[in-house]
């Protein structure tokens, strides 16, 4: 019995693989890509820890959501499996292939936030400490069209109707625990963790965003030599809204 909340998407006799998403997200978020980009494959997208519908009960660490992930897995019967992990999701995918390579076939990195700069972490983290609250569902609304400057408003509207919840006090929030936030910070201001020498590895980095830093981006050419991919977008951090088309040739010709 996971601890995930669990979202499928496409058919069930399809080409699995596992989807992770960003923080502060969800796996649903993944719907639309998986119908439209990855209509084939059996998309598996939980939850994290902390996140949607998922218990938010601690630990939060890496550790803790390789075990949940790999929980997942296990429920499901499926021994070995491609993974795609955009954000947080990507280095929760990194220390997953490290720590149990045998169950991990290949490797989609979607702008993975790996070993980030301390000081600028630990300001966001503390951020997290006065969560954002909004008085109306409108200024929740705004706010991600904010975030999302490409999305739709029926794309936006669907995000909300996942990740929006109103408060006994009227107000409104996304549906992630901010005190698992602080922990995720840190966690991406380790040093980073390369993949597994012989595991193909396909690295997206949007250059509109700063969250792949060049130092890893050589530490895998250097690391995974032919068995790397690396593909640069000119896009925002969250490349499935501003470049799904591109985005998803990339993953349906690598998986």
């Amino acid at each position: 019995m996971t601890p995930l909340q669990l979202h499928q998407f496409g058919p069930a006799d399809g080409k699995p693989l596992l989807a992770l998403h960003g923080l502060s997200g969800h796996g649903a978020r993944w719907r639309r890509f998986a119908a439209e980009q990855l209509p084939g494959h059996r998309v598996i997208a939980p939850d994290l820890r902390g996140h949607g519908r998922s218990t938010a009960l601690p630990p939060w660490h890496l550790g803790q959501h390789v075990a949940d992930v790999l929980g997942v897995l296990d429920s499901l019967g499926l021994d070995q499996i491609p993974v795609m992990g955009h954000s947080y999701g990507g280095t929760i995918s990194l220390h997953l292939a490290d720590s149990a390579p045998e169950r991990v076939s290949r490797l989609v990195l979607v702008d993975p936030s790996t070993g980030l700069p301390p000081a600028a972490t630990r300001e966001i983290a503390e951020s997290e400490l006065w969560p954002e609250r909004f008085d109306s569902f409108e200024q929740v609304r705004a706010a991600q069209h904010e975030r999302w400057p490409a999305a739709t408003e029926d794309l936006v509207a669907e995000e909300l109707a996942d990740n929006a919840v109103q408060e006994a006090d009227g107000r409104w929030r996304l549906r992630y625990n901010p005190a698992m936030a602080v922990v995720a910070w840190s966690e991406m201001a380790r040093p980073a963790v390369l993949p597994p020498a012989d595991l193909p590895t396909l690295l997206i980095r949007a250059l509109r965003a700063d969250f792949v830093q060049p130092e890893f981006v050589r530490a895998c050419q250097r690391h995974l030599g032919d068995k790397l991919a690396l593909h640069e977008l000119d896009c925002g951090h969250v490349v499935y809204v501003d470049r799904p088309g591109e985005l998803g040739a990339l993953v349906a010709e690598f998986v």
